[in-house]
């Protein structure tokens, strides 16, 4: 299957005083259609920097973005606009991310508005049926953000997201900031609304349980380098790289039998600093609890080690 969005060796340098900040270093990433790829790790790991990039929120230092063959790094203009159509983008923060301005019916229409999509009455009726689709009475369309719960604050974040019945959307730590109780909803929303629609996700999370049952492959990352991809169910069952061991080994299990006799694995110390990263070797290295000298000397090669799964680890060669 032909990828839908193709991610090739790209980076985003930031640059403060004599520094060089490596937020992305030489990302490749395939995102095939209808799928869910979930990406995750710590934070400060350059999660959200790389979904901005894609979005062209940033400008990529280097690297090339391809969305269904086309390199949108070339788009200018009308074709830039129009490519805001096919990708959209659920922000982490449903408090923040909404116009206290507006009413929930003005938020949703207004890339429909931005676009010159539909008319009017056409509008009113499409702000209808995305609010029936998230789950929320059309009556909600005169009300202000802050009458609303995080949850239904969400819910409209989804609804105008999807207005321009784009193909691609980017789930930035979407229910981060949610109750438990309300983070199900979501994620179950999400899901039944790709169902329905046929989109393409790109989800960041910090809920490795969400993760596994929403994605159908997980990128892990750290300090702007990709640890390890793989499907769900081999990553979770089968993780190779320790930096993804220790991520897992977090989950807690429901069950107290099984939850106490496990050991979980103690990643040491904080993600460092961008200004001072590790040089020379493996980005892990000074937290990895299975470090070789070799690592503290040399960057692991990005490799296949079974069909669709990746590593970048001197614990591991492919075959």
């Amino acid at each position: 299957m032909k990828p839908f969005v193709q991610i090739c060796h790209l980076k985003k340098f930031f640059f403060h005083k004599r520094h060089v900040l490596k937020v992305i270093d030489g990302v490749s990433l395939d995102i095939f259609p209808k799928e869910t790829l979930g990406l995750v790790g710590e934070s400060g790991c350059g999660k959200t920097t790389l979904s901005r990039t894609l979005m062209r929120l940033y400008t990529p230092t280097e690297g090339e973005i391809f969305v269904d063959g086309k390199n949108i790094l070339e788009f200018k203009g009308k074709e830039r606009k129009a490519l805001c159509r096919d990708m959209q983008y659920i922000f982490q923060d449903p408090y923040a991310s909404l116009n206290p301005r507006m009413t929930a019916g003005e938020i949703i229409s207004e890339p429909l508005n931005i676009h010159n999509v539909l008319r009017r009455r056409e509008r009113e009726q499409r702000v209808y049926e995305l609010l029936k689709l998230v789950g929320l009475p059309f009556s909600y369309s005169k009300r202000f953000p802050h009458e609303f719960s995080g949850g239904q604050r969400q819910r409209i974040g989804i609804a105008r997201a999807l207005a321009l019945n784009p193909r691609f959307i980017i789930c930035d730590e979407p229910i981060a900031s949610l109750d438990v109780s309300i983070q199900a909803q979501i994620v179950n929303l999400l899901k039944k609304i790709q169902g329905e629609m046929g989109l393409t996700y790109l989800f960041i999370s910090h809920d490795l349980a969400m993760v596994k049952y929403l994605s159908s492959r997980v990128a892990v990352m750290y300090l702007g380098k990709l640890m390890e991809l793989a499907s769900s169910i081999e990553l979770y069952e089968n993780p190779l790289h320790p930096y993804t061991q220790g991520l897992l080994s977090t989950i807690p299990i429901p069950d107290p039998v099984i939850e106490k006799r496990r050991t979980p694995i103690i990643i040491k110390g904080e993600v460092p600093s961008l200004i001072n990263p590790s040089r020379g070797g493996c980005v892990f290295c000074k937290r990895c609890f299975k470090a070789m000298p070799i690592c503290h000397r040399e960057p692991p090669a990005w490799q296949e080690i079974s069909p669709g799964h990746r590593v970048a680890c001197h614990l591991h060669t492919a075959p």
